[in-house]
């Protein structure tokens, strides 16, 4: 069977699909057969009232890559918040930098908080490596001026995924520009003292003790380089600790039990 009998036959399956599920099973074979003819027809999917089905297409265009970044760009509907947060998504997954511009105008701009967040996290996956040298320090700073912002959103939950989304590009920056890795730390440091999140504040320890673990594993590899940034995340935590008791002063407040919550959130990044 040729590709384009196959792509004739998966969308067949999707356009007779009679129920929800078997409409997430039609396109998650869709999905699978990776077939960059079907982009257009993936991005139709991410329109639709059907979150398993969003989630199958979103995991085909990450699949299909590169050449699924243009169509995104293109065909993006600018007038459903849901199917733009579910491409905002496949570009974060894809992290092409083509994808830069528009990352930043949704996460600091746009007015659904779906779209912000799949925006904020998705700036932190661009693939730094494959940018212009002229062009990268020009970018990191326009990113890197956005997520400071958007880390002071007022829904929680943008907030969040600004911090993934800082960790990742200091993360990133650590040897070429452990200046910017140092601002943001640094910023990290001030919005434990302001949040009144605790999931967000427990994501900037995690966010720090990550950072702190990535130099230590550089350092360890590459003994003469000099340790240009240090990273107090005890500290951070130790506030993260303080927050928590002040929030719920009973027994059940433990710290001790916070962190398995931390932990969680970790997990589920």
């Amino acid at each position: 069977m040729t590709d384009s009998d196959l792509l004739k036959t998966l969308l067949g399956a999707i356009a007779e699909a009679d129920s929800s599920t078997r409409m997430v099973e039609a396109v998650e074979k869709l999905s699978e057969a990776r077939l960059a003819a079907a982009v257009p027809n993936l991005i139709t999917v991410l329109g639709y009232n059907n979150p398993g089905a969003a989630v199958a297409a979103v995991e085909g265009l990450i699949s299909i890559g590169k050449p699924a970044v243009k169509p995104l760009l293109e065909l993006l509907d600018g007038y459903n918040y849901g199917a733009r947060a579910w491409g905002l998504r496949a570009l974060a997954g894809i992290g092409d930098p083509q994808a830069l511009d528009l990352l930043l105008d949704a996460a600091a701009n746009d007015f659904a908080l779906s779209v912000r967040r799949a925006a904020a996290r998705g700036l932190g996956t661009i693939h730094w490596d494959e940018l212009e040298v002229e062009l990268l320090a020009p970018a990191q700073a326009r990113v890197i001026e956005v997520l400071l912002t958007v880390s002071q959103d007022h829904e929680w939950i943008v907030r969040y995924a600004a911090i993934t989304g800082l960790q990742e590009l200091a993360i990133a920056s650590t040897i070429a520009s452990p200046d910017l890795t140092r601002q943001i730390l640094v910023h990290f440091d001030r919005l434990v003292d302001v949040d009144d999140n605790l999931a967000v504040i427990a994501r900037i320890w995690l966010a720090q003790k990550e950072i702190q673990t990535y130099i230590a594993e550089i350092l360890s590899e590459q003994p003469t380089l000099e340790p240009k940034i240090s990273v107090d995340w005890q500290t951070t935590l130790e506030k993260l600790y303080a927050r928590k008791r002040q929030e719920q002063p009973h027994p059940e407040g433990d710290p001790h039990k916070f962190l398995e919550v931390a932990a969680a959130i970790f997990k589920g990044e």
